[in-house]
């Protein structure tokens, strides 16, 4: 799921806008509609391809609202949906009472902290001034990744809902500073590193020379940020979508993926039994 961004922790709002490869047609109970938010990129249309050289026919709806595609999953307007990651649809789930689940892992992406004044995590000063996003929801993950990083300490440690209120200013190494953010990439000018979602990264201008540290998505706690298709419940075993859902992972989807610039995801493969026990477990965090 690529995402914007492709994180996807959660949602800046943007405008709704549907848009189908189909050209109008109409859904007509043997065409699967997949909820996309990113139809813009070349592999979709690999991956339609691919579907129907399955005899599948594909579908896709284009949302720039992220509240929008679970409720259109809910409500049937689609039978898919890729625009998020595990623990996303376990916060919807548990907000809205619904029984969204995962049916197919996509990929992960590595979080990046960037910095125009130093080229390692080292470099930062003691003191040093850190910015991150001050949406709470968006601090979890960076949070995860200072505390990786030796830059912070966690009171209690590391935790899958980790706040601000946690961070031992007396004992951490950096000071946090919360902006929109839209102004991350701007903020490099004045502080010693930022996290940068990708959807403004790469306009700035950031890259590999500006990137000081990137987490490592293979640590068990970040699972939950893995990308993935959701269903609803009822069709969670049903072939079709399945086959649809492995379908991301054709060696020439995947390479058409891989093709599109700045890519950087890493592609899982977890089971969706492996899936759906790490959203039921975020699920009952959630609801308490």
């Amino acid at each position: 799921m690529r995402s914007i961004p492709r994180l996807l922790l959660i949602p800046i709002l943007f405008a709704l806008a549907i848009a189908s490869t189909s050209c109008g047609a109409q859904h007509d109970g043997n065409t699967i509609r997949i909820g996309v938010n990113d139809l813009s990129l070349p592999h979709w249309a690999v991956y339609k391809k691919k579907a129907a050289e399955q005899g599948i026919a594909v579908e896709f709806v284009n949302f720039t609202d992220y509240n929008q595609p679970n409720p259109a999953l809910a409500q049937k307007q689609v039978d898919l949906n890729k625009f998020q990651h595990v623990r996303y649809l376990a916060n919807y789930n548990a907000r809205n009472n619904d029984t969204l689940v995962p049916i197919g892992a996509t990929e992960i992406f590595p979080l990046t902290l960037y910095s125009r004044k130093h080229k390692a995590v080292s470099e930062i000063p003691q003191g040093g001034q850190i910015t991150l996003s001050n949406n709470p929801a968006n601090q979890v993950r960076p949070l995860l990744s200072l505390a990786a990083a030796g830059l912070i300490v966690l009171k209690g440690g590391a935790s899958w809902d980790s706040t601000l209120q946690d961070v031992d200013t007396a004992a951490s190494k950096v000071k946090l500073t919360t902006i929109d953010p839209t102004l991350t990439a701007q903020s490099l000018d004045s502080v010693d590193a930022a996290f940068v979602d990708d959807t403004f990264a790469r306009p700035a201008g950031l890259g590999k020379n500006e990137t000081i540290y990137t987490d490592d998505p293979e640590r068990p706690e970040l699972k939950q940020y893995i990308n993935i298709f959701a269903a609803r419940a009822a069709d969670k075993d049903n072939p079709t979508l399945r086959k649809l859902a492995q379908l991301y992972h054709d060696p020439e989807v995947e390479a058409a993926v891989r093709a599109e610039t700045g890519y950087e995801g890493i592609f899982k493969t977890n089971d969706p039994a492996d899936l759906q026990a790490t959203a039921t477990e975020l699920e009952a965090k959630f609801r308490k």
